[in-house]
């Protein structure tokens, strides 16, 4: 079913192409989603996979006339006044688009251009994202399938759609080759599938597969070239003066070459990905050429290491690799690079050029994609500014790859309030709602049981400083207490319950994929001691890292005991903001410039990666009593907390005496409802990645918010 949907797209693209009447894609996206909430699911499903068709015939259509006026009506020179000779071919190119579009789009090109937002939409494949509803309604699972992994593949952080498609997996009936990418691009599954084979030393299938990608990356940089020669997009809506003759078509010329420019990046970035894999093109070369030399083809070796030299010339190895293949070929052997590399080098080359001249005369702006972009082609007093552009882009790039390692959060109703930028550090997050107001007084409750019956501090001076008293309980200590009859079952509960869920969002987030162990857990408060505040300088908690050693002078860390080294992540869950003092803090290595800080305050929730890079320490508590779960996690199993172990086996016991037939129905182990500690339910249809308001349901009309419905 999947394969037949697939060659359906495929087989109505080529159609479109052909001449005959193509239906404006966003009239038939707007139709689309008003059917899919009217229910009418047959309806909705048609309308957009029309709209689909519609939106790949007309990039079709744009890309086939564009290469065919190029070679019918080539902008060459001509006799005649200068306006004749530069003007003229433009004239006629433009008849010949125009004819040519007109062939093969009806009603007229004009009716194509689809608002700003509906083209997003489109590039963002939200279509996919209803159909996938619209095919499970009509009892279509293949291709319901094929629609959700399609749509999830571009928007990997889709929590709602990640879930559809855990159920897809789970559900019988559904065939493991239905989850296809139908909007897959061919150089990317030949690059991973080569870069694979070369990791594994299989060299001559790396040549084939990375040979293939290389020609489709090109094929695909052309189409995507060809596509910006559409209509000039206005950046400012608002009404401005019109520019002249001239102005005009230098404005709408050099907007086009930065568009090609950008193309580098549409093809280097991986769909569901932010940032573009760096130097797409000439690491295929690099990859290339050592590939050539290990399977014993030195000629094509040669040519790819000539090839990619021509991005970077100066590259010290790649000229001894050269040196070394001309000795082995003898010094008589031509070695020259590849035709379409010099075509691509050369033609970006004269782009770049004129681009530069705009941003020196013309005001315009420009964000090179490519960093091996020759110094001497910017013009002098841009080359600073340049170069502060490429550290700000290569710093930004560093920051993508750390949101991208990212996963989609395991619960609803948590936000992200500062990340790794905002807090001017790495690998430190914030979140807060992670527990409502009631859970936070009922883990308050509790903590009055740490104060009299705790695990060896029962509000003694602190470790840290005499003006606190400290009080801390571990999660064993509150179940036996429980058992006792001295805390309430559910409490003790809540505190394992929300534990977890701190686990399984730090997790997520940090190490998506990679188990998270608990190594300890405390309920910990610390209470100012009256008073003893007038004149304090000392900390709650000094600066330290806690995973090593803090060595300020040194500016070093040492992973040795008695440090924890087997700690990878730690965590603070506050429970309260009723006392003066007590934020967290971090700093540099320095332990004295302070970098980010933190304000405690119910649900709230900062996670850190434990290491140097992460030093932190806790402003005095002054007044009042400050109470937070501390957790602290490990990657290694053996180091995983035995208590843990021991309070979720007591807690088991508990539930299945709990659970014995005695004619009662229980809602939990203690007779509570389901806490929001817990994930929500799955089985909820996915909704657009956005929710923002629609275009085009009425181009008269204010269209309304589209959420995709909970059918599952």
């Amino acid at each position: 079913m999947a394969s037949l949907l697939c060659l359906s797209l495929l087989a109505a693209a080529a159609a479109a192409t052909s001449p005959g009447r193509l239906v404006p894609f966003d009239l038939l996206y707007a139709d689309g989603v008003r059917a899919y909430l009217a229910r009418d699911w047959a309806r909705a499903a048609e309308l957009l996979q029309r709209a689909l068709h519609s939106y790949a015939g007309l990039r079709a259509a744009r890309r086939a006339c564009r290469a065919a006026c190029a070679r019918q009506e080539p902008l060459g020179g001509g006799p005649g006044r200068w306006e004749a000779a530069l003007l003229g071919p433009v004239l006629q190119r433009a008849r010949c688009l125009q004819q040519c579009l007109g062939r093969r789009l009806r009603p007229a090109p004009s009716a194509h251009r689809a608002s700003r937002a509906v083209r997003r939409d489109f590039e963002r494949r939200e279509p996919y994202n209803y159909l996938q509803v619209a095919f499970f309604q009509l009892k279509k699972l293949d291709q319901a399938v094929s629609a959700a992994h399609t749509f999830f593949v571009a928007n990997p952080q889709h929590l709602q759609m990640r879930e559809d498609i855990e159920k897809y997996r789970r559900m019988s009936g559904v065939k493991s080759e239905s989850f296809q990418d139908l909007e897959a691009t061919p150089h990317w599954e030949a690059y991973e599938t080569g870069v694979q084979h070369y990791d594994a030393d299989e060299y001559l299938q790396a040549v084939a597969r990375l040979e293939e990608s290389l020609s489709e990356a090109l094929s695909a940089l052309e189409e995507c070239r060809a596509l910006c020669e559409g209509p000039q997009e206005d950046e400012d809506e608002e009404e401005k003066m019109q520019p002249g003759l001239y102005e005009a078509i230098a404005a709408h010329y050099i907007q086009v070459l930065k568009c090609r420019q950008q193309c580098v990046l549409e093809i280097a970035t991986k769909p569901g990905r932010i940032s573009a894999t760096e130097d797409f093109i000439p690491s295929h070369l690099d990859l290339l050429q050592f590939a050539y030399s290990q399977v014993g083809n030195q000629t094509l070796a040669a040519e790819c290491a000539a090839s990619y030299l021509l991005f970077y010339p100066t590259d010290e190895p790649m000229l001894e690799k050269m040196k070394q293949y001309r000795t082995e070929l003898g010094e008589d052997a031509a070695v020259t690079a590849r035709q379409s590399i010099q075509h691509y080098v050369q033609r970006s080359l004269m782009e770049k050029k004129l681009i530069y001249y705009a941003v020196e005369h013309l005001g315009e702006t420009f964000n090179d994609p490519d960093l091996w972009t020759p110094d001497e082609l910017i013009p002098e007093n841009l080359r600073e500014k340049h170069r502060e552009d490429q550290e700000k882009q290569k710093q930004e790039t560093l920051d993508v790859e750390e949101r991208e390692k990212r996963g989609a959060l395991p619960f609803e109703g948590i936000a992200v309030t500062m990340d790794s930028q905002q807090m001017n550090g790495t690998q430190r997050v914030v979140f807060d709602r992670v527990l409502t107001e009631s859970e936070c007084k009922d883990l308050l409750r509790l903590t009055k049981a740490a104060g009299e019956a705790g695990d060896g501090y029962r509000a003694r001076r602190s470790p840290h400083t005499p003006h606190e008293r400290f009080e801390g309980l571990t999660v064993l200590k509150a179940v036996q207490l429980a058992q006792n009859g001295d805390v309430e079952w559910r409490d003790a509960k809540l505190l394992l319950q929300a534990s977890e869920k701190s686990r399984r969002i730090i997790e997520s987030y940090f190490t998506p994929g990679k188990k998270l162990h608990f190594s300890f857990t405390h309920l910990v408060c610390r209470r100012a001691v009256d008073g003893e505040q007038e004149g304090r300088m000392d900390l709650s908690h000094p600066v330290h890292a806690d995973n090593c050693l803090l060595d300020p002078e040194g500016q070093e860390c040492w992973k040795e005991p008695p440090a924890y080294v087997y700690r990878d992540y730690s965590g603070i869950l506050y429970l309260n903001d009723d006392f003066q003092g007590g934020g967290l803090f971090f700093t540099e290595m320095d332990t004295v410039t302070v970098t980010a800080e933190v304000r405690p305050k119910c649900g709230r929730l900062v996670a850190f990666s434990s290491g140097k890079e992460n030093p932190h320490g806790v402003w005095a508590v002054r007044r009042g009593r400050r109470c937070a779960i501390a957790l602290w996690y490990t990657h290694s199993p053996e180091h995983a907390e035995q208590e843990r172990v021991k309070a979720e086996e007591l807690m088991e016991q508990r539930a299945m005496e709990q659970d014995q037939p005695d004619g009662d129905k229980h809602q939990g182990t203690d007779g509570s409802s389901r806490s929001s500690s817990e994930p929500r339910a799955p089985g909820r249809a996915a909704k657009p990645a956005d929710q923002r308001q629609k275009p085009g349901l009425d181009r008269k009309q204010h269209p309304k918010v589209l959420r995709a419905r909970d059918e599952f």
